[in-house]
């Protein structure tokens, strides 16, 4: 999952971006209205936080010309606002959800999930595909039956590759979904990660590397020695 977060106050942004990342959330940081709207121009989210009270344009702005695009991204509202009628405009402009400060992060990732879980109705709650199975909800991987131990960033890159449905995934775009813009493009960390992650689901290697190109799932297993060759 990738979300932008448009925060004016430097601390609370950082720890919001923190604490997300945590939790296998990449979260790009906008911190007026102005960069917001670039972001949103250049990169694709799967979920929007907007503190309503930012420099430029608003958040109530942002939020409008996200509605407006038809995208149908979700849209949680940070504010220290709490009074009803404030609350009934955010969702009037078009907000999914509504968050006052204070508030707790672990309440905002629960809210963040429950929304992302509302955009993918149409998708099954659990995917499979070639013998594995992934429950975002309860973060938890299968293969075969068996249970199989992920890290965050792991769990994160063979959510992406699953949801391909056997497509090629670019390094690139991995580093994109997975990670977040600071990311550095030269990195071997897609690298790495893939390479541990194909170990860690075991053999035959379920994760193929398609050379110049990418990685995909691939139920007739792929070659260790690509991987690599897609990236770096």
């Amino acid at each position: 999952m990738r979300v932008l977060v448009v925060e004016d106050e430097l601390y609370m942004a950082e720890a919001i971006r923190d604490g997300l990342r945590l939790e296998a959330i990449a979260a790009d940081l906008a911190g007026d209205g102005d960069t917001a709207l670039e972001l949103l121009s250049v990169n694709s989210y799967d979920l929007a936080v907007l503190d309503r009270d930012i420099p430029g344009p608003s958040g109530d702005q942002i939020a409008e010309h996200i509605v407006a695009s038809g995208s149908g991204m979700p849209i949680l509202m940070l504010t220290a606002a709490d009074q009803l009628d404030d609350k009934a405009s955010g969702f009037g402009l078009g907000a999914d959800d509504y968050l006052t400060k204070p508030f707790d992060l672990r309440e905002l990732v629960l809210r963040l999930r429950a929304l992302d879980r509302r955009r993918a109705h149409n998708r099954p709650p659990v995917r499979e595909l070639a013998g594995l199975k992934l429950d975002p909800f309860r973060r938890e991987v299968f293969r075969n039956g068996r249970y199989v131990a992920l890290t965050r960033k792991q769990f994160a890159v063979l959510e992406v590759l699953i949801a391909a449905e056997g497509g090629v995934v670019s390094a690139e775009e991995l580093l994109e979904r997975a990670w977040d813009e600071n990311a550095d493009p030269f990195t071997n960390a897609v690298r790495i990660t893939v390479s541990a992650l194909r170990k860690r689901l075991g053999e035959p290697w379920v994760i193929a590397t398609v050379a110049g190109v990418g990685y995909r799932i691939d139920p007739t297993g792929g070659d260790e020695r690509a991987v690599g060759a897609a990236h770096g």
